[in-house]
């Protein structure tokens, strides 16, 4: 038997891959607000990460830019309604902005019910499904980040009813650490009942992220915002990326005071 660092963690001989996501689940105690503003890396608000960000989102948004039009005539034609749905979200000090992002669900429901997604959710499309396997619904951010709205990588930009935190330092992210980790999370919530959703974001999921957020920030540079991107594109392909938390391992995970080990070294 193998046993990582902390008492709390035993995983059977071939369970490398589930070691390495339990790790960040038990492994540190460091929490978003253990760590003061000040403490973040110095790329993590660097004039060279704007600029990384600028050119990356600009690439991205020529090599995309005929495939962006094709997914949202495919859009427009399978399901009615707009194309890009956009949404406000909170931003770096706490600003407001727009996010845009393919629409996945249907006009009639899309604004109602619970502001979280699950595997299953009867409001998304068919279509929505695939783009947002692939995440090719967000797509649309390139643009916000070359609006300076979002970075490349940080953490996801929050609902107004979600941000505890209105002071972010940093921008929001298409991707980031946490997103990483999370890549599955429509899975994991299609595992809890329907009525205890929210008090399960809150209580398990939101605390886990906003700590692999606060860590990752102390300790990104060039380097592994790089790592973070590649990774993210490789998860979009692959069920069964290392990073990814599994439902079970949220589940056994301390409610509301949950803390995550640094994962982009």
């Amino acid at each position: 038997m193998m046993r990582s660092s902390s008492p709390l963690v035993e995983v059977q001989g071939d369970s490398l891959r589930e070691f390495k996501r339990l790790q960040v689940v038990h492994s540190a105690s460091v929490s978003k607000h253990a760590i003061p503003h000040r403490a973040f890396g110095n790329w993590s608000l660097s004039t060279h990460k704007r600029l990384f960000d600028i050119l990356l989102s600009s690439a991205a948004l020529l090599v995309f830019g005929l495939p962006m039009l094709l997914i949202a005539a495919f859009i427009r034609l399978t399901s009615r309604g707009p194309a890009i749905f956009v949404q406000k979200r909170v931003g770096q000090g706490g600003r407001l902005f727009s996010i845009y992002k393919f629409r996945s669900m249907t006009v009639a429901e899309g604004r109602r019910g619970c502001g979280l997604t699950k595997s299953g959710d009867h409001r998304v499309t068919w279509v929505g499904k695939c783009l947002r396997r692939l995440k090719l619904d967000e797509l649309p951010q390139f643009y916000n980040v070359l609006r300076g709205d979002m970075s490349i990588v940080g953490p996801r930009p929050k609902l107004p009813e979600f941000a505890d935190d209105l002071t972010l330092a940093y921008r929001p992210g298409i991707t980031g650490a946490a997103s990483l980790a999370f890549c599955r999370e429509e899975d994991i919530l299609a595992t809890v009942p329907a009525d205890q959703v929210e008090t399960f974001y809150h209580q398990r999921i939101k605390p886990l992220k906003a700590s692999i957020d606060a860590r990752y920030a102390t300790n990104a540079t060039f380097r592994s915002d790089l790592r973070i991107v590649f990774s993210t594109m490789f998860a979009s392909l692959n069920d069964e990326h290392d990073a990814a938390l599994q439902a079970h391992e949220v589940h056994a995970a301390a409610p509301a005071r949950t803390h995550l080990a640094e994962i982009a070294n």
